[in-house]
């Protein structure tokens, strides 16, 4: 929108680049280009404001496809207006030149003329293509169609309009028709995720099975090494008894011969010892067998003295000193046999 200031009687108008202006006076053209300022008169002027700039155009229609399904289609199309002249000849562009507002509404006229061009192609491209096909590829042949169509249509040139771009957002069906078109992609998701599901469970079995026959395997191991050890153990204490027992029986034997030496050496020690008292007694008999009566009884005597225990003390009563007396000087005795006299 221009923007325009009143000043003593005089009107001053700036638009903005993207803004192509037509300024009539008297019907002669004055002031023709965009961005353009000046001073004018109200009452002698007429005004154009053409926008130049490009436009977005956003539209939404229903179609009906072969298989008589109902589809929204979302647009934009993107135009501009390249002929500021011929737009402003056949729409009506013209502003006030108090307020710099259109007094009609072009915009509105172009949108319109450009959505039902648009809206005619993609209902003639839609009405012989199914429902599964429009959804799968409906997009690119509906931009396409609109594009052609569009850009062949003779009334846009002659508006001096030229389209720049045509997009197709979306094609969608009905709530209940879109729910039932993704119930078998669910379905078939399902079924994947809970083959999926099914494969991790049986590899987990799998893996499962595994570490118990290893584990089995570990303990069937381990029950025959163990069954060797026992083996291995009572092997070693046979060996162990045997060898004990050799060494028992050589110990034994030893012990044994040790003993018959022992024995035979104090045998031959008792015997020459023997034989040696003997010739000792012999020959103190011999050597007594020579010795006179008297003699004999005085080494009976001394012999028995050194026997007889420690006397400290003897007493003698008559009795015993008359008759040891009574002996001494019998015959035989010390004093030559004469009798002791009182």
């Amino acid at each position: 929108m221009a923007d325009i200031t009143a000043r003593f009687g005089w009107r001053h108008l700036r638009a903005a680049p993207t803004a192509h202006v037509r300024h009539h006076r008297r019907g002669r053209l004055v002031h023709d280009g965009p961005g353009l300022s000046f001073w004018f008169r109200a009452l002698t002027a007429a005004l154009s404001e053409v926008p130049i700039d490009d436009r977005e155009l956003a539209m939404s229609f229903h179609a009906r496809t072969s298989d008589f399904q109902d589809i929204s289609v979302q647009a934009t199309v993107t135009y501009r207006i390249s002929e500021p002249a011929t737009a402003a000849a056949r729409l009506d562009f013209s502003v006030d030149p108090d307020t710099g507002v259109w007094r009609g509404a072009p915009l509105e006229q172009i949108a319109t003329l450009l959505t039902e061009t648009a809206q005619q192609h993609a209902l003639d491209v839609l009405a012989r293509t199914p429902l599964s096909a429009a959804l799968a590829d409906g997009v690119a042949q509906v931009r396409g169609r609109i594009t052609d169509g569009l850009t062949a249509e003779p009334r846009l040139p002659a508006t001096g309009i030229e389209v720049v771009a045509v997009r197709v957002v979306a094609l969608r069906p009905e709530p209940e028709v879109e729910r039932a078109l993704r119930t078998p992609a669910r379905e078939q998701i399902q079924q994947e995720a809970d083959r999926a599901t099914y494969e991790r469970r049986a590899v987990a079995v799998e893996r499962e099975r595994a570490i118990a026959e290893n584990e089995l395997a570990s303990k069937i191991e381990l029950a025959r090494r163990e069954e060797q050890l026992v083996e291995q153990n009572g092997t070693n204490a046979r060996r162990q008894a045997e060898e004990s027992a050799a060494a028992d029986a050589v110990r034994a034997e030893a012990e044994a011969s040790r003993t018959v030496r022992l024995a035979r050496a104090e045998a031959e020690a008792a015997r020459e010892v023997g034989e040696a008292r003997a010739g000792a007694q012999a020959a103190w008999l011999r050597v007594h067998a020579d010795v006179d009566a008297t003699t004999l009884h005085a080494l009976a005597v001394t012999r028995l003295a050194e026997n007889l225990p420690r006397i400290d003390s003897v007493t003698l009563s008559p009795d015993v000193l008359t008759g040891l007396l009574a002996r001494l000087g019998g015959p035989g005795g010390p004093t030559g046999g004469t009798a002791a006299r009182p």
